[in-house]
């Protein structure tokens, strides 16, 4: 494979020419432009791309972390993401985790090697200690509220979605409510869970341990809910469902079990993906995909050095026919 030194010698040309005609600049002569590009193509020369970026500075990759790429939740927040990135000649360099701290490190670790300008982390389970020694130097988004003054944070106000939920739930008369969601531990989760049981005793309804499920992610979990359901004494007239991938696992069991949708069961979930709207879901809609869009251009004011600020975005309730 030839260099740069070989091309120019080859083609009749200087290195600068070869140089020039490989970042496209504007001002060399169509027949060296030529000669040069006929020479790479005879060596069959590829550009060493880590000493390019390491010259320009940048390598207008921006890397984006996600546990799971089948889920609807992260493909709209990449939605957001790559429509902006694109817009700004960006590439995205995607890094799925399924939630194992060292693949999350392994992807950090692309900030250190400089193979990407900055990274968007839709979800994580490292601690902010490990986030907090990569933002000091490179530019991290995290989506979801933290309180670290040195992490850029685009997120879903959560805690009044939540909130907002259980109240119209309340407000429609039902008094036995449960909720579902996926990661107990999350920080989304741990305010859903704040907003839920400070919810319940401003209402002054009662609080049930077996009303709550975890690990729902998928239309499988969602059947699953209902099948512990049926095994309960007493159960909720209600429930708050985090996904509606889940809700609509919990729609498709309990008609198989001969229940029905609200009467047995009221259904609220979160999202607003279309299968809510083909299952006519009760559900909030969450601003995911403006939740990327704007981690992208806050990523870009990071790298102009411009003050961050936490940017809050609220849900906003969709009614259809499951409450």
């Amino acid at each position: 494979m030839g260099n740069i030194k070989k091309i120019a010698e080859l083609s009749g040309v200087s290195v600068t020419t070869v140089s020039r005609v490989l970042n496209n600049h504007p001002y060399v002569k169509e027949e060296k432009r030529k000669a040069v590009l006929e020479t790479i193509d005879k060596l069959n020369y590829s550009q060493n791309l880590n000493a390019v970026h390491l010259s320009r500075g940048k390598t207008s990759m921006i890397g984006v972390m996600v546990p799971y790429i089948t889920v609807p939740y992260y493909g709209s927040l990449l939605d957001g993401i790559g429509e902006e990135a694109l817009k700004n000649n960006y590439s995205i360099n995607l890094f799925q985790t399924n939630y194992d701290v060292n693949k999350e490190k392994e992807a950090l670790e692309k900030l250190k090697s400089k193979q990407v300008d900055g990274m968007i982390i839709g979800s994580h389970t490292a601690n902010m200690d490990i986030l907090r020694k990569y933002a000091s130097d490179h530019p991290i988004i995290v989506c979801e509220k933290v309180t670290e003054e040195n992490i850029a944070a685009v997120y879903i106000d959560h805690y009044s979605a939540f909130r907002q939920g259980l109240d119209f739930l309340h407000s429609n008369g039902y008094k036995h409510i449960g909720y579902c969601v996926n990661r107990a531990t999350s920080a989304n989760s741990r305010l859903r869970e704040k907003a839920f049981y400070e919810g319940l005793q401003k209402l002054g309804l009662a609080a049930e341990k077996e009303w709550v499920f975890d690990s729902c992610l998928s239309i499988e979990d969602g059947k699953r809910v209902v099948k512990k359901l049926l095994e309960l004494k007493d159960r909720p007239d209600a429930l708050l469902v985090s996904s509606d991938q889940v809700a609509a696992g919990i729609m498709t069991e309990a008609r198989k079990q001969k229940m029905n949708i609200p009467e047995d069961l009221a259904l609220l979930s979160y999202d607003n993906h279309p299968i809510s709207e083909a299952l006519e879901l009760t559900t909030m809609d969450l601003p995911i995909v403006e939740m990327g869009r704007r981690s992208f251009q806050l990523f870009q004011q990071l790298q102009d050095k411009k003050q961050e600020m936490p940017i809050e975005l609220k849900a906003k309730l969709v009614v259809r026919s499951t409450v």
